[in-house]
């Protein structure tokens, strides 16, 4: 093959291709700029929306990547690729990926989920799969919490999107149950009026709704009396411990006694 037959054969190849290849590459640019564009409204649209940011990041992530594979699959079909078989093979791929990472597939969606729903968020205090502590991040695959002496758990997404969280402090007020137990020998009376006087006394008690305070049960040593004050979330342990502190110390007052555990014993002589 000589040269003139070679620069014969690359003219019908420019002629041919040439202009697909042009058109391929014209749609390839556009189309990489249209795909910013979008990426651009849909990222103003969620800070509309005030969507978490780390999922506002994962979801624009996902979106560009998935545009850009089929902006470029439409460039491999216009330059003359056969792509059904490219198609294919991508497919074969992510479903192999797919079943190799199964349980961080599940933790994904679930961290999606939790940010999107939003069940609890960055500073909650939650209660699940065995930990109670207050959440310090909600990452992709996990959600990081701060137990209550300061010990860090990672919580695997998927499980906390699929089980049981409590939200400890998710409403603004909570109620702050105790019980407490007084001698059968005292005033029951002047015990329910000196409970109530130690709570009026905290300023962290809130006045509206009343707190309760009722008899509960008769144990085996003590009346029992339950007392159910209301406060700020925040408020909610200086409250319980303050309580307990200053009951005790009004109770000495008053001279109630709070018993502990004693039992009866008869002794019978037989002649």
């Amino acid at each position: 093959m000589n040269l003139e037959k070679i620069t014969q054969l690359m003219t019908d190849f420019a002629m041919q291709y040439g202009m697909s290849f042009i058109l391929a590459l014209l749609v390839l640019l556009i189309g990489w700029w249209v795909i910013g564009r979008i990426l651009k409204a849909i990222d103003y649209s969620m800070d509309r929306a005030k969507i978490e940011v780390t999922l506002q990041r994962f979801l624009l992530s996902f979106i560009g990547i998935v545009l850009k594979a089929i902006l470029l699959i439409i460039f491999a079909s216009m330059v003359g690729v056969e792509t059904a078989s490219l198609i294919a093979m991508l497919g074969a791929a992510g479903l192999a990926v797919g079943l190799a990472l199964q349980g961080s597939l599940s933790n994904l969606a679930g961290g999606v989920l939790i940010l999107f729903f939003k069940p609890f968020k960055v500073g909650d205090v939650i209660e699940a799969q065995g930990h109670l502590g207050r959440v310090i991040e909600i990452q992709i695959f996990n959600t990081l919490i701060t137990t209550l002496d300061n010990q860090r758990v990672y919580i695997p997404n998927g499980l906390l999107s699929n089980g049981c969280v409590k939200n400890i402090f998710a409403e603004p007020t909570r109620r702050v149950d105790m019980k407490f137990g007084v001698s059968y020998g005292d005033d029951i009376a002047q015990a329910k009026s000196v409970i109530r006087e130690v709570l009026d006394a905290n300023d962290q008690v809130l006045k509206e709704p009343l707190a309760d305070v009722f008899i509960s049960g008769h144990g085996a040593s003590s009346i029992d009396i339950t007392v159910r004050p209301w406060c700020q979330s925040d408020d909610y342990w200086e409250v319980y411990f303050a309580t307990h502190e200053q009951l005790k110390v009004a109770f000495d007052k008053a001279g109630i006694t709070i018993p502990f555990p004693q039992r009866d014993v008869h002794i019978i002589k037989e002649d």
